[in-house]
């Protein structure tokens, strides 16, 4: 597949690899690669990084964690790739899986390489060449949330799914791992956050929903849409915190990033996604159309809310902080000490009952 409509740029000279040696690995694993590839990078990069290796016939798409990131959790390269070939069978949305290396004389660090779809990645705002009014923002709404109760109903009796995950006890695995990221990535002038680390614990619900696929990022920058039908969802990325876990948990991770119109002005700085346009639901639309559709029960969603903001917490700290130890000098990530602080904040308004 080809031509994903979404703009690269230049390797960041921090991010840069040898790709002279990328393309030697790449011709052992992948027939009929033709010159050298020129490699370029996608926006974002918080995380996990991604580049485009375009060759004289095919374009690839090449995932690796950041410089100084050690090989574990969201930045286990060779994890996420098993899960996406894991996936791929059940959930067609999964990009293919190429190659894989965990050898560290290639660049130093794991990566794989992935087929690139063809398609529409919508950043920030929604470009008005796709011509949708509020009707069609309202039914690609609909359908991208579907995707997510989709893969949520996945089977994972499968031996290769079921392994991914630990069974019973997610949500409290959770919330004491995050607790204690959270604690390891402070910094100077950061918020302790006890009150919301007790609350999160005193509160937890007794027992998972359920124990599904859920991918733990899911936004529209994370999908693909298809090049003739903006509406069509074809493609689902990004699966580096993905595993078997509870389904509500997954939802609140992703309405943490849900914006929407009538938002403070601190929480609209943080829109990554085009979830205030007319026809977007609302977060309490979101919970509603998927309690109706999954036919769980959201009527105490408020925790899984604040568990997801949380968690948006530490990981923006987690940037933070290696920022502040000089690990990247991304000019972006410099403000990131006062977002987690924000979020904070927001976190009590939703404990307190003040939150829209």
């Amino acid at each position: 597949m080809t031509a994903m409509q979404d703009q690269t740029r230049p390797v960041r000279e921090e991010d840069a690899f040898d790709a002279l040696r990328v393309d030697a690995f790449l011709k052992q694993h992948i027939a009929g690669l033709e010159g050298t590839p020129a490699v370029s990078q996608f926006p974002g990069g918080a995380s996990n990084l991604t580049y485009l290796l375009r060759y004289a016939n095919r374009e690839l798409v090449l995932r690796r964690p950041p410089r100084g990131a050690k090989a574990k959790s969201a930045h286990d390269m060779m994890r996420e790739a098993r899960v996406m070939s894991a996936l791929k069978p059940s959930y067609p949305y999964v990009p293919a899986i190429l190659a894989r290396c965990d050898d560290a004389e290639v660049i130093g660090q794991d990566f794989y390489v992935m087929e690139r779809f063809d398609g529409t990645i919508l950043r920030r705002d929604l470009p008005p060449s796709l011509g949708l009014d509020r009707d069609r923002v309202h039914r690609l709404c609909l359908g991208f949330i579907d995707r997510l109760i989709e893969l949520h109903h996945v089977d994972t009796t499968q031996p290769d799914l079921s392994a991914l995950g630990k069974g019973e006890g997610y949500i409290a695995r959770q919330v004491s791992g995050w607790s204690e990221r959270w604690q390891q990535a402070a910094t100077d002038g950061s918020d302790p956050c006890e009150d919301i680390l007790a609350w999160l614990d005193a509160n937890q619900p007794a027992h998972d929903n359920a124990s599904c696929v859920i991918h733990n990022d899911y936004r529209f920058d994370n999908v693909v849409l298809a090049a003739d039908d903006p509406l069509r969802i074809i493609g689902v990325l990004d699966w580096e915190m993905a595993t078997i876990g509870d389904p509500l948990m997954d939802l609140g991770g992703s309405l943490a990033y849900w914006v929407q119109a009538d938002d403070d002005a601190v929480f609209q700085s943080f829109r990554r996604q085009a979830t205030h346009e007319a026809g977007m639901l609302t977060r309490r639309e979101v919970i509603a159309y998927y309690g109706q559709r999954s036919g769980l029960d959201v009527s105490n969603f408020g925790y899984y809310e604040v568990f997801g903001l949380f968690r948006l917490m530490v990981i923006i700290q987690q940037i933070y902080r290696r920022f502040a130890l000089g690990q990247t000098t991304n000019p972006q990530f410099a403000g990131f000490g006062d977002a987690a602080r924000y979020l904070g904040q927001r976190c009590r308004r939703i404990i307190a009952g003040k939150a829209t």
